[in-house]
């Protein structure tokens, strides 16, 4: 059965338009400070012989992992500058963590963002996972055109008046909203901040 669409007045006004419909930030100078923390991933899909030449430092540009999780840290903070209406924040951390997955065929990209402040870090997260995963391709199509970019998505965050989500499906071992977990053999990945603070964001 089609539903009809509600009326003009009753429908939810988009919180980035304003009643001109011009673009705008969110107000958000009413909202109180919290600790706010997003986890995202990536994930580039690739060639064994590509992976190999990554796991083995022979790629020919250098260290594709290292400069990735460095380029993701970079982009991560500049977020506000590449997504238009996103409010500059003050990040306390962001970890990016590039691990090889050959049973899958390619890197796992995962990030972590957290501040303290009125707005969340989720596009700072999405962002910083992004941006790495483009390194990883700028870095290997020397070798290999045909490597993919998938599954950039949230994975979890914390704090605010919306409170904790967790991607539904996603083991909360690996999906925790404290971070990323960090298995035996896994890189010390890149990140800004002091160390991580116990009991989480």
């Amino acid at each position: 059965m089609d539903r009809k669409p509600a009326p003009r007045s009753e429908r939810r006004r988009l919180t980035h338009v304003d009643r001109m419909g011009r673009p705008r930030m969110v107000d958000v100078s009413a909202k109180p400070p919290t600790a706010r923390r997003a986890v995202a991933e990536a994930f580039v899909a690739c060639s064994p012989e590509t992976l190999s030449l990554i796991i083995d430092g022979a790629n020919p540009k250098g260290d594709v992992m290292s400069v990735a999780e460095l380029a993701g840290v970079m982009g991560g903070k500049r977020t506000s500058e590449l997504i238009p209406l996103c409010h500059p924040i003050a990040l306390t951390d962001l970890l990016v963590q590039v691990v090889p997955d050959r049973a899958a065929g390619g890197l796992r990209i995962r990030t972590e963002a957290a501040t303290v402040g009125a707005t969340g870090v989720e596009m700072e997260a999405l962002t910083a996972a992004s941006v790495a995963a483009l390194t990883v391709y700028d870095m290997v199509k020397g070798v290999e055109r045909g490597v993919e970019i998938r599954s950039v998505r949230l994975m979890s965050k914390s704090g605010g008046k919306s409170g904790d989500w967790v991607r539904p499906g996603d083991k909360p071992k690996t999906a925790s909203v404290t971070g990323p977990a960090v298995r035996p053999g896994d890189r010390t990945a890149g990140r800004i901040g002091g160390g991580r603070k116990k009991g989480g964001g």
